[in-house]
């Protein structure tokens, strides 16, 4: 937990062609996460609601965290923001993140 804010926990993996990063986000409605991409950063918002229950007369144990969360991942391949995908499925947020190809180039030698 970062001052009011706690983090996801995330998985970050590759495969050949994808950066993959997955939240776990139990609970998160997809209208309440924000994903935004700027330079080699990946950056998640947003927030999970407090559900409705009955009036608590006692705490006894309290693990989960609510309220505005936020995590950022750098990207540590080079990729294009714009082909960046994100879904929510049973209460995890998988962005793919597609690697750029590296750039061939074949010059002419120049001889005197």
């Amino acid at each position: 937990m970062r001052g009011d804010r706690w983090q996801p926990h995330a998985d970050v993996f590759e495969t050949a062609a994808e950066v993959v990063i997955r939240f776990e986000v139990a609970g998160v409605r997809g209208e309440d996460l924000r994903v935004n991409v700027e330079g080699g950063v990946l950056q998640l918002r947003g927030v999970r609601r407090t559900p409705p229950s009955d009036p608590i007369d006692q705490l006894q144990q309290m693990e989960i965290s609510f309220g505005p969360f936020e995590r950022e991942i750098a990207v540590q391949a080079s990729f294009d923001a714009d082909a960046v995908r994100a879904r929510l499925e049973d209460g995890f947020l998988e962005v793919r993140i597609p690697k750029k190809s590296p750039s061939k180039r074949t010059l002419k030698v120049k001889s005197e």
